[in-house]
């Protein structure tokens, strides 16, 4: 079949099934990974098929990963989230046949490539590393959590502008920092992730198999669903140069409204088709019950409610201004349509879809609620963010061997660089790194 020019992936043969449907939403996503993959209706790891159906309740890092991704290709996730070869070794009696079909997607994962290597010197950093960090970033979670519900409170119990903004920035926060634990096995903090009306289960696939496996590209759910509102792809039959220009005038509205859209959608689409609901949605009421008890009836309940819609709005703009100024989008970071490195090795495609933030590296309570340290979560996302900066000499000296770069730049230049992504139509000729 012959692929229209424009539609032509940077990393897969195929143009993604789910960019073709009225509604883009996490359930969308899969269903088209089911259609694309050639995962033969069951897990598809490099170029063999496995049955993991008796294993998806054994997981050790929790039913869901194994769950929702039958169907799919998960190579690069599987490499990415075990940093041990006791999982290869657990999942061999699992395989059922060679794969009928080549993989679509192009990134490789050569065993003397940059992330096979890199990982290996990882593996072997992390059995001395100091383990102290994580107990930190545990600290700082809990502390923000508790910041988030009193900071609540005193904005009803005062009717306080302060500690309304006080809250929907610890809110904020709250949220950003649990994105460190929902990557990981199952734990108490993801939890925390839905205070903001977000899910941390419909994250797990739109950011951690989504947009951590495939940044910047055609298969990146989280650059999708932003469309038409946001587009950062420089193509013009995605989106006109006129409307670029007004995302500048709706890109704030559409900050104030992320989290509610978020939830919204999720409703809109169980009512309308299938279920992605869980009980875990209601987390978020517990913070107007919380202000409404914790002031001893004296906020009145229509008082609560406003409070918390209103430190929720605050939070999503914070998170907005944030996160999608955080590391991916610039005119000099490689977006789906520009020109690919000759090297396809899979970890250096993700260092090329990212400028980290060199500004935060000497705060890991900046790190931790600003998505910093970006470039080697996105390798590694299962590790605590906290252990992130002891591997950077490792991470230096492989760049430097596979001729890689690690770019720097602060937030304002970030913040710069998303506007002129936006607006950026042509794809870039020169491949990340070429000339230099």
């Amino acid at each position: 079949m012959v692929i229209e020019k424009w539609k032509q992936c940077g990393i897969s043969t195929k143009f993604p099934t789910y960019r073709n449907s009225p509604l883009v939403t996490v359930h969308s996503w899969q269903k088209g990974k089911w259609q694309d993959d050639e995962a033969e209706g069951l897990w598809r790891i490099h170029d063999g098929i496995y049955d993991l159906t008796e294993f998806i309740e054994k997981h050790p890092g929790g039913s869901f990963w194994i769950r929702e991704t039958k169907g799919m290709d998960i190579t690069e996730a599987f490499e990415a989230h075990h940093l041990t070869t006791t999982p290869e070794k657990m999942i061999a009696k699992y395989k059922v046949r060679d794969a009928a079909k080549p993989r679509i997607y192009t990134l490789t994962l050569h065993e003397d490539g940059f992330y096979k290597t890199l990982k290996g010197r990882v593996i072997e950093k992390l059995k001395t590393i100091d383990k102290q960090p994580k107990r930190k970033s545990d600290m700082i979670q809990l502390g923000l959590l508790i910041s988030t519900y009193l900071f609540a409170v005193a904005s009803a119990k005062y009717d306080s502008l302060l500690a309304l903004i006080m809250a929907g920035m610890a809110l904020c926060w709250t949220v950003i920092a649990a994105h460190n634990y929902f990557h990981r096995r199952d734990n108490w903090q993801m939890y925390t992730f839905n205070l903001g009306m977000m899910n941390f289960c419909s994250w797990r696939i739109s950011h951690a198999l989504s947009h951590h496996i495939y940044p910047n590209s055609y298969f990146d759910l989280e650059l999708s669903m932003f469309e038409p509102f946001l587009c950062w792809i420089p193509n013009p039959h995605i989106k006109n140069q006129a409307m670029r220009y007004v995302s500048w005038v709706t890109e704030p509205l559409v900050y104030v409204i992320a989290f509610f859209l978020q939830m919204g959608m999720r409703i809109f689409y169980s009512l309308r088709h299938t279920n992605i609901m869980y009980w875990h949605d209601l987390l978020p009421l517990s913070i107007p019950l919380a202000m409404y008890f914790g002031s001893a009836g004296s906020a009145g309940l229509l008082l609560c409610i406003r409070q918390w819609l209103s430190m929720t709005a605050i939070a999503s703009t914070m998170f907005c201004v944030i996160g999608l100024n955080a590391a991916h989008h610039d005119p000099e970071i490689y977006h789906e349509g520009d020109k690919n490195r000759d090297d396809r090795d899979w970890g250096l495609f993700q260092v090329d879809t990212i400028i980290d933030r060199g500004d935060l590296k000497r705060s890991q309570f900046l790190v931790l609620t600003h998505f910093g340290d970006h470039v080697l979560h996105h390798l590694f996302p299962t590790l605590d963010h906290g252990l992130l900066p002891a591997l950077y000499p490792i991470l230096y000296e492989t760049l430097d061997q596979f001729k890689g770069e690690l770019r720097e730049c602060n937030h304002i230049e970030h913040i710069i660089g998303q506007h002129k992504q936006l607006l950026r139509m042509t794809p870039n000729p020169r491949a990340p790194g070429e000339g230099k």
